[in-house]
């Protein structure tokens, strides 16, 4: 039985995904670990190019599951004590991963730990932020889009949050490193979420049964952001946009029919 189950689900993103799989045997983790890549009906030849790789195991899904369906299926197909839900659009430099398994096992009272995660010309991605909410999101937006557009002040605010360890809310399923049992205890990942907010919501599940998020800077992934999702950015939008607006039903009821009206009014609903 491997200490680890590495699980990638891959939609149309062949290129990056033999690149994640590539940093992922250059060299392999030191720690026993298994690589399991779920391929959601992919017509570009993602599957057949995984299998090129030793020791990976594609599931086909048969149909686009999106993410949170498609980390439960590699999951339930997994035997890791541990479980790296992982983007198929990161680089896993050499040695980060037995360094976050390392940073995890300091921490007995810690359920999940998230990584430093930075783009392909090193800046700081704020990978991590309290629980969701109209006011707490909208922060982290702004954040985000200053850093993205190279807003001084506003990436100066993500470059300081990135280099301290912390405990937040939430840290993203682009490079989550959870415990098997915990994630178990939850009934992994909510399904109603195709993709965005599964990983808030999942955070927020795990904290609920009194076990910790932890951010660590000490360990750096490089997250080349978004390939599948820009290949259909108006799918996309309305897929985050109903996620968005499960999240808010499940969790904050009494904004969600402000939510509805707003999306309605812009057409977005």
């Amino acid at each position: 039985m491997p200490d680890l189950s590495i699980i990638i689900v891959s939609y149309n993103a062949r290129t990056d995904l033999e690149r994640c799989l590539e940093s992922l045997h250059s060299p392999a983790p030191s720690i026993a670990h298994e690589i399991i890549v779920i391929d959601n009906q992919s017509t570009d030849g993602s599957a057949a190019a995984a299998r090129q790789w030793p020791g990976v195991t594609v599931i086909e899904a048969g149909s686009n599951l999106g993410f949170a369906r498609g980390n439960n299926l590699g999951i339930r197909a997994s035997t890791g004590t541990s479980l790296l839900l992982l983007n198929c659009d990161t680089l896993v430099p050499a040695g980060a991963i037995d360094r976050l398994v390392a940073e995890l096992d300091r921490h007995p009272d810690a359920a999940v730990i998230g990584p430093r995660l930075v783009d392909g010309r090193g800046r700081a991605e704020l990978s991590f932020g309290p629980m969701l909410g109209p006011l707490s999101e909208l922060r982290q937006k702004v954040l985000f889009r200053g850093q993205v557009n190279g807003v001084p002040l506003l990436s100066g605010i993500v470059e300081r949050a990135t280099r301290q360890p912390h405990a937040p809310g939430w840290v993203t399923g682009a490079c989550l490193l959870v415990r098997r049992r915990d994630a178990e205890a939850v009934g992994l990942l909510d399904e109603r979420y195709f993709m965005y907010t599964e990983d808030v919501d999942f955070c927020a599940a795990i904290r609920a049964q009194g076990r910790k998020i932890l951010f660590t800077p000490l360990v750096e992934i490089v997250h080349l952001r978004g390939r599948s999702a820009a290949s259909a950015a108006g799918q996309t939008r309305r897929v985050y946009r109903q996620s968005q607006l499960a999240f808010y039903e499940k969790h904050h009821p009494g904004w969600a029919p402000v939510l509805r009206l707003y999306l309605r009014l812009r057409g977005q609903l």
